[in-house]
């Protein structure tokens, strides 16, 4: 009688042990549910973040395809203004040369001037006047030409000018748009950082949450049933 009261006994644990038992059973498989469901979720972001990575870097592609077209151009265009101020240079010297054979000439034409002024005083007078009205004509008329010349070399020389201030001007709009284009790079590539950053970090979080709660208590318990059953 009294070896199946301890049996009861015996038993009544054992029942209490495995009903404790089966309450830890259901709670990790609600945790592990609940776990799945993180999981799941993770997934969604990771999901979100890559579509989002993938339109970042299609953005950073376009803006590196668009960056290098700018850099090409403005290659092109520095190549452009240096070969107008080697014609400009050219066309300076040009004029330079120009303006030393004009001088030697109108030295010349003065001495010759003076000769013929000096060849005039001793001829008559009627003749005198006639070449003396000559060379105040000649003298107008290269006083013309000197004026017509300088009116010329200032119009080459603004227009010139003009041009290589334009391309000056563009030149340093092209090279704004090429940092501005480079500070956005460098923004998409943070961007892309900060996602990556944010993917593992969250990978890490899941990968950690779901190794702690895998640690059951549930082999403790079986452990005071087999050393209940021993005693027995």
């Amino acid at each position: 009688m009294e070896d199946s009261g301890a049996i009861i006994c015996h038993i009544s644990s054992l029942k209490d042990m495995l009903d404790q038992v089966n309450e830890e059973i259901e709670a990790n498989i609600q945790i592990t549910r609940e776990i799945e469901s993180g999981i799941v979720k993770c997934t969604e972001i990771e999901t979100g973040l890559a579509a989002r990575e993938s339109e970042l870097t299609k953005m950073l592609y376009m803006l590196q395809f668009e960056i290098d077209g700018l850099v090409t151009f403005t290659a092109d265009t520095k190549a452009s203004i240096n070969s107008l101020e080697k014609e400009l240079c050219y066309l300076r010297m040009k004029r330079d040369e120009i303006l030393k054979r004009m001088s030697l000439k109108r030295e010349g034409f003065i001495t010759q001037c003076i000769q013929f002024q000096e060849d005039i005083d001793k001829r008559e007078n009627g003749e005198a006047g006639a070449l003396l009205l000559e060379k105040e004509f000649l003298e107008t008329e290269i006083y013309l030409l000197n004026k017509k010349n300088d009116s010329l070399k200032n119009s080459v020389f603004a227009f010139v000018q003009e041009i290589l201030e334009d391309l000056h001007r563009s030149n340093s709009a092209l090279e704004c748009h090429i940092q501005r284009a480079k500070w956005e790079k460098e923004i998409l590539l943070k961007d892309i950082n900060d996602l990556k950053t944010t993917l593992i970090s969250a990978i890490g979080t899941d990968n950690g949450q779901l190794g702690s709660s895998t640690e059951f208590t549930t082999p403790s318990l079986w452990q005071k049933i087999a050393g209940s059953s021993l005693m027995s």
